[in-house]
């Protein structure tokens, strides 16, 4: 395969990615924070994509798209180890009911607080053992393979 096409093959495999999340959204697995913080770095291999197509396939935009699936890998790693409990996540989605005690009463029974967090540390939706976190970071390390294989690629 050409350079050209191998970039195209992995900005197409981060909108693939990207499609995919939406239409799990659209089901109703409504995305944490950091399942949306997975999604930015997929935009920006897209984007990548779309300049291999305006100005041909730069070894920048090559770099930019492996470093963007790379990111987005790493992710979905500290992600997956969220949800395994293996390290703890962000407080503001992640978290036991030990945090309800620094609260006040009132605190707890304000209407003002959003009803539809979802939390970080919580598996949605699984696949052979594999949360959508772990699937990404899978996936995205293929991507990121495939975008450093162009790199290394002369034609």
């Amino acid at each position: 395969m050409t350079r050209k096409n191998l970039m195209l093959l992995a900005a197409f495999g981060s909108l693939a990615l990207l499609l995919g999340a939406f239409i799990f959204q659209f089901l109703g697995y409504a995305p944490c924070k950091m399942c949306i913080w997975q999604r930015w770095p997929h935009g920006t291999a897209i984007g990548a994509g779309a300049l291999v197509l305006a100005l041909g396939p730069l070894a920048l935009v090559g770099l930019v798209g492996a470093v963007s699936a790379l990111i987005t890998g790493g992710i979905g790693v500290y992600h997956t180890g969220v949800e395994r409990g293996w390290w703890e996540g962000p407080s503001s989605c992640s978290g036991s009911s030990d945090a309800l005690s620094g609260m006040s009463g009132a605190d707890l029974l304000s209407l003002d607080a959003p009803v539809d967090i979802v939390m970080c540390d919580e598996v949605a939706w699984a696949l052979f053992g594999l949360s959508m976190a772990s699937w990404n970071a899978l996936f995205s390390f293929v991507l990121a393979a495939i975008w450093i294989r162009a790199l290394q690629t002369t034609k």
